[in-house]
C-alpha cells in the first residue's frame, strides 16, 4: 500500500496542521520527500479548511473571509529537481471520504468575491451534494444526477523568491488601475491570516506579508481549475526552488468548465494518489514551457448527447465588444440559464447546474471580427426528464417549491 505522507483531520483547524499552507512562498518548509518512482497518498481539506456546513442556510457562504484560502497540502519535496526542470506527476486515484460523502457549490456575494455571473446573482447562495459512489445529486437542484470527474482544482509548486515578486509587482499595479473595484481586480498578499505551515516567528511574518494568495492560476499551476485533470492524467510542471515543493488541494467531485460559480465545483475534502514519475532535467528550456502542460485523464463520464449553446461577443445590454471570448462564454452560459428556466428551475439552480455538471466549454471562433464565439455543451442525459426543443414548448417539471438557500446580504 502506498504511503499517506499527509494527514488532515476534518475536526481540526487547518491552522493547526503544519502540513498545509495557504500561501505561495519559496521558504515555505517541506513536509515530507519523494524521488522519482515513488507513489503516495495526500489527504486535503476542502479549499475553505471546513467553513462550509452541510445544512440550509447559505450565511457561510455569505460571510467566510476569503483571505483564508486555499488550503493546501504540502509542500513535497522531489529528491533531485532543481530550478529549470520539469516534474513528471501521474494522478493514480483521486476520491472523496467515506466518512464525509457530500460536497457544495456556492456563489459568493458581490461584496465578497463575487463571480463571473455576479452581477445578474450578487447574493450568496449554495447547493449541497450528496456523493453516491461514483454519482451525485442534490436536494437543493433537483431531477439532475451525474457522474463525477473528481480532480484537484490546484496543485502546483512553489515559485522562487524572483517568480513571487514578478506575481506580487503585476498584481498590485493592476489592483492600482481601479483600487475601489467590488470585487476586486486580484488579491494582494495579506499576512493576518496566512498559514504558512511550520514557519514560525518573525521569519515567517515576514514571509506572510509578502506571500501570494492561491486565487489565481498562475506561471506554476496553481488555482487552473482543469477538470480533467482527474484520475490518469499526466501533468509536466515547471521546477523553481531545490525540491519543487509540490502542493495540492481544492479537490472538486465535478465541475463544469470555467467553474463559473467562484465557488464552482462541488468542493469536497478528500484523498489523492499520485505518483511522481520522473525529473526531466531542464526540461523548462528544451520544451520552451512557461507553464504546466498536461495529458488528460483517460477515464471520463460517458455523456453522448449534449445541447450547444452559443455566444457572441454581444453582451447582455447589447454592447459591442472585439473578439472578446470572455463576454462571449458569458453569454453562452446565460443562454443556457435563460433555457432551463423554462422548466422549472430558479436562475440559481440552473447555474448551480452549469458549475457542478461536466459541462463542455469550447473557444469556437476568434477569427471573425468583431465576434468571438464561444459554446457551452450541457448534457441533456444528467436530468431525469427530456430538455430537447419540441414543437409543443417545454414542460415545466418543478414548480418552484424547492430552490437554493440564499443569504440576504447584511
Amino acid at each position: 500500500m502506498p504511503e499517506t505522507l499527509i494527514k488532515v483531520d476534518l475536526g481540526q483547524s487547518a491552522y493547526e496542521n503544519d502540513k498545509v499552507h495557504n500561501r505561495w512562498h519559496p521558504d515555505i518548509p517541506m513536509v515530507a520527500t519523494v524521488k522519482p518512482g515513488d507513489d503516495f497518498i495526500v489527504e486535503c481539506y476542502d479549499w475553505t479548511g471546513g467553513f462550509i456546513k452541510n445544512n440550509d442556510d447559505a450565511s457561510d457562504v455569505r460571510d467566510i473571509d476569503l483571505s483564508i484560502v486555499h488550503f493546501l497540502s504540502g509542500p513535497i519535496r522531489v529528491a533531485g529537481a532543481s530550478p529549470g526542470d520539469l516534474l513528471v506527476v501521474d494522478f493514480l486515484d483521486i476520491g472523496a471520504f467515506s466518512h464525509n460523502s457530500w460536497g457544495f457549490n456556492g456563489f459568493f456575494s458581490k461584496k465578497n468575491g463575487g463571480g463571473f455571473l455576479t452581477e445578474h446573482f450578487p447574493q450568496a447562495q449554495k447547493s449541497i451534494w450528496d456523493i453516491n459512489g461514483m454519482f451525485t445529486r442534490s436536494r437543493h437542484v433537483p431531477c439532475v444526477e451525474f457522474a463525477g470527474l473528481i480532480h484537484p482544482g490546484l496543485i502546483g509548486c512553489l515559485p522562487s523568491k524572483p517568480l513571487l515578486e514578478t506575481w506580487n509587482t503585476r498584481e498590485r499595479g493592476l489592483i492600482a488601475t481601479n483600487p475601489d473595484r467590488v470585487p476586486g481586480l486580484a488579491n494582494p498578499p495579506f499576512g493576518p491570516t496566512a498559514h504558512m505551515g511550520r514557519m514560525s516567528g518573525e521569519a515567517r511574518d515576514a514571509a506572510a506579508a509578502e506571500g501570494a494568495r492561491t486565487v489565481p492560476p498562475r506561471e506554476h499551476g496553481g488555482n487552473c481549475d482543469i477538470k480533467d485533470l482527474s484520475r490518469g492524467a499526466r501533468v509536466y510542471f515547471p521546477v523553481y526552488v531545490e525540491g519543487a515543493g509540490l502542493s495540492v488541494g481544492d479537490l472538486h467531485f465535478s465541475q463544469g468548465d470555467g467553474e463559473i460559480t467562484f465557488c464552482g465545483a462541488i468542493e469536497m475534502p478528500g484523498w489523492i494518489h499520485m505518483r511522481v514519475d520522473s525529473v526531466i532535467k531542464d526540461g523548462m528550456a528544451k520544451y520552451g514551457i512557461r507553464n504546466p502542460i498536461f495529458k488528460p485523464s483517460k477515464v471520463t463520464p460517458r455523456y453522448q448527447d449534449y445541447l450547444i449553446f452559443e455566444g457572441i461577443s454581444v453582451d447582455e445590454h447589447g454592447a459591442q465588444h472585439y473578439l472578446d471570448v470572455n463576454v462571449a462564454y458569458r453569454q453562452a452560459c446565460l443562454n443556457a440559464i435563460a433555457y432551463l428556466k423554462n422548466f422549472g428551475y430558479s436562475g440559481a439552480q440552473a447555474l448551480s447546474i452549469l458549475g457542478t455538471a461536466p459541462v463542455q466549454g469550447h473557444i469556437s471562433g476568434v477569427v471573425d471580427v468583431p465576434n468571438s464565439c464561444a459554446t457551452l455543451w450541457l448534457p441533456t442525459e444528467i436530468f431525469d426528464f427530456d430538455i430537447s426543443p419540441g414543437a409543443n414548448g417545454p414542460t415545466r417539471f418543478l414548480d418552484g417549491s424547492i430552490d437554493m438557500p440564499l443569504a440576504p446580504d447584511l
